[in-house]
């Protein structure tokens, strides 16, 4: 058995999780409502506080899906109670970050600013040099976080560039002169 799948999600109080037909679950929380429609195949139930997720038969494909269904409900759970943050560093001379409305307006050595608009569901802060992405949904925080630090990666001889907070970059020793 999966070790993730076989684990009962607990509801804590104050969330709802309704299952509509075609595996559609509807997870609803103080800090909003998330809807995804999982894999068919899975047998998803939701019994008092908990919900089971539990596989057809013992196929490679069925086994992989099993603890993907259960993290991506409780990812969802935990989305709409605590929410999810990515927090990003900026580093170099010059480089900055403000925002302007829904708008976060990047100085990234480059000739222009970069203006990159809020998703819809998302909530960006500047606080130094410090970029904060808050969201209920896991996978779109991820994901526009990720969008951000692609507009200057971090680069391994001086560090300079966007990178998460937890991020260690692996540096290298530069040219040295001749002898």
């Amino acid at each position: 058995m999966s070790r993730i799948g076989r684990m009962p999600i607990a509801i804590p109080a104050g969330v709802t999780v309704d299952l509509a037909e075609n595996n559609k679950v509807t997870v609803k929380g103080p800090k909003g409502t998330l809807e995804r429609v999982l894999p068919s195949e899975m047998e998803i139930k939701v019994e008092g506080a908990e919900v089971t997720v539990s596989r057809p038969n013992d196929l490679k494909k069925m086994k992989s899906l099993h603890g993907l269904t259960r993290t991506l409900i409780y990812n969802m759970v935990v989305g709409v109670t605590d929410g999810y943050e990515k927090t990003l560093e900026i580093n170099g001379v010059g480089y900055r970050a403000q925002k302007q409305g829904k708008k976060l307006v990047l100085s990234l050595g480059y000739s222009h600013p970069v203006e990159m608009e809020d998703p819809e569901g998302l909530e960006t802060t500047v606080e130094g040099n410090l970029i904060k992405v808050k969201g209920i949904d896991k996978e779109k925080v991820g994901q526009y976080a990720a969008e951000i630090r692609t507009k200057r990666a971090p680069e391994p001889y001086k560090g300079k560039g966007i990178k998460y907070s937890d991020e260690v970059i692996r540096r290298k020793v530069g040219k040295t002169g001749k002898k």
